[in-house]
This record gives C-alpha cells, sequence and structure tokens, in this order.
C-alpha cells in the first residue's frame, strides 16, 4: 500500500477494561491508587538514589533508570485510561493514539532490557565479585542503559510509521483500555503483513536475548550459591533472587502471551488482562522488590 496514509480516521474509542458503571468506579480507585503508589515509590527511590553518595555504583544506576522507566511506562497508559472513565469519554484522537504507542513500545522494550541488564549485573557481582568494579565501570554502565534506549527509540518509530502507513476500518473501536500494536492491527483495512513480519522479528530477536541474558545470568547465580557453605546464606540469597524471578517471570510471560501468541489463539478479554499484569502489576512490584527490601533504600 506503500507509505502514505489511507486513513481518514481522526479518533479511535478506547473501550477500557469494562463497560459497568459500578465496575468503572472500583477500576478508577484501583488504578488510581496504583498509579500514585507506582509513580511516587519509584520518584522516591531516585532522590534517594541521587541525595546518598554511597548509592552511586552500577547496581543502584541500573535500579534508578529502571524507576524512572517503570515511572513513564505506566504514565503513558493508565493516566489516559483514568480521565477516560473520569469524563466518561472513551475518545482519544489519531495522533494520540499513535504517540501512545511510541512511547509504549519504547518503555516496555526498554524495561526488559534494563531486566536483563540488571540480571548481569547481579551476575557479575555475586560470580566475580573480585573484578566487578573494573568489569562494571561507569562507563560500560552508561553504555548499557544509552544503548537500549538509543535502539528502543529507534524501534520504536518504524513500529509507528508502519502504524501510520495502514487504513483504518469504519470500526474504530479499540478492545483495550491503551493504543496497543495488535488491537490497532486488528483495525485494519489493509494488509499488515509488514507490521507483523516486523514484530514477529525485532521482538521474536529481542525477547529471546533479553530471556536467554536472564537465564544465563540466574544460572551461574544459583550455582554459585550452591556453593555457599551456610544454609542460612543459601536461604537468604535465594529468597532475593526468588522475589526477582517472580517479577522478571510475570513481566516477560505475560508480555509473551500477548505479542508471540497464535492469532487464532487470541481473545481480547484475555490480552487486556494480561496487559494489565505487565503494564501496571510489574511497576507496581518493582519498588518493592528491588529496593524497599534493601537494608541501603
Amino acid at each position: 500500500m506503500g507509505w502514505e496514509n489511507l486513513t481518514s480516521v481522526s479518533e479511535f474509542y478506547l473501550l477500557g477494561l469494562s463497560e459497568q458503571p459500578k465496575q468503572q468506579e472500583i477500576l478508577f480507585g484501583l488504578f488510581l491508587s496504583m498509579y500514585l503508589v507506582t509513580v511516587a515509590g519509584n520518584l522516591l527511590i531516585i532522590l534517594a538514589i541521587i541525595a546518598d553518595a554511597h548509592l552511586h555504583t552500577p547496581m543502584y544506576f541500573f535500579l534508578a533508570n529502571l524507576s524512572l522507566a517503570d515511572a513513564c511506562f505506566v504514565s503513558t497508559t493508565v493516566p489516559k485510561m483514568l480521565t477516560n472513565i473520569w469524563i466518561q469519554n472513551q475518545v482519544i484522537s489519531y495522533a494520540g493514539c499513535l504517540s501512545q504507542l511510541y512511547f509504549f513500545m519504547l518503555f516496555v522494550m526498554l524495561e526488559a532490557f534494563l531486566l536483563a541488564v540488571m540480571a548481569y549485573n547481579r551476575y557479575v557481582d555475586i560470580c566475580h565479585p573480585l573484578h566487578y568494579i573494573m568489569v562494571m565501570s561507569p562507563g560500560l554502565s552508561v553504555l548499557l542503559v544509552s544503548a537500549p534506549c538509543i535502539a528502543n527509540a529507534l524501534h520504536s518509530l518504524l513500529h509507528t510509521l508502519l502504524m501510520n502507513s495502514l487504513s483504518f476500518c469504519a470500526d474504530h473501536k479499540i478492545p483495550h483500555y491503551f493504543c496497543d500494536i495488535n488491537p490497532l492491527l486488528s483495525l485494519s483495512c489493509t494488509d499488515p503483513f509488514i507490521n507483523e513480519l516486523v514484530i514477529f522479528t525485532i521482538e521474536g530477536l529481542a525477547g529471546p536475548v533479553c530471556v536467554l541474558c536472564l537465564i544465563i545470568s540466574y544460572t551461574h547465580i544459583f550455582l554459585t550459591i550452591l556453593k555457599i557453605p551456610s544454609t542460612q546464606g543459601k536461604q537468604k540469597a535465594f529468597s532475593t533472587c526468588s522475589s526477582h524471578l517472580s517479577v522478571i517471570s510475570l513481566f516477560f510471560g505475560t508480555s509473551f502471551c500477548v505479542y508471540f501468541s497464535l492469532p487464532s489463539t487470541r481473545s481480547a478479554e484475555k490480552g487486556t488482562v494480561a496487559s494489565v499484569m505487565y503494564t501496571v502489576v510489574t511497576p507496581v512490584l518493582n519498588p518493592f522488590i528491588y529496593s524497599l527490601r534493601n537494608r541501603d533504600i
């Protein structure tokens, strides 16, 4: 169809999580609370790391960037959903929808890379403590954050441009609470083959790379923990790692179900619930898992 924008659509309708009035009030209170906790918790972590010179280490540098990504990530989708519920208007402009898609794709992939980077940092710290300062130098730490930021910005721009090239049918209702890529593709009147090819190619490479990094890092970590002579030390280490792995499993498991499931098995309702788990629940849990259980924080 070329790169010309063939659609005359000027707005979409976000159907949200529920159309029942009573459920709307409950959802508004629940998501507002989760949003405020997420933003406040992550911003306080960032301020604590900036204010305390003892926390100016690679681990807390990555944690500060994860907290910033979490705050931006949840702010991409939840405020618009809360606004729609409050004013009882489901409309989102075409430009607003594509903007939301761009920033959502940017921060969701950045979250994945940062989780993988933090796992690698933990691996070096536990398995090679004597070489930690030399390996995790300030230059490498900045590179491990800036490179994914630049790559994900270009990757998100590609998805946005490809989406902008599609034409959309008369039905502009999105069965979701934000402009995600799969619900938008389902509304397209043109063949989204290139869009889907990009999804399965780029995400099919980036996702497994992050997961492989996590698996390798934590495999070596567990093998090192098993060598700890103290039973209490083993239990403490396993407890810390298991809580981290639970958040990682929740984030990657639900996101993989949304983006890599077969079209024949996709369900709008199941996809929306899975999206809530990794777009809202994970950012809420991260401050507790990665920071509030930490003595320094």
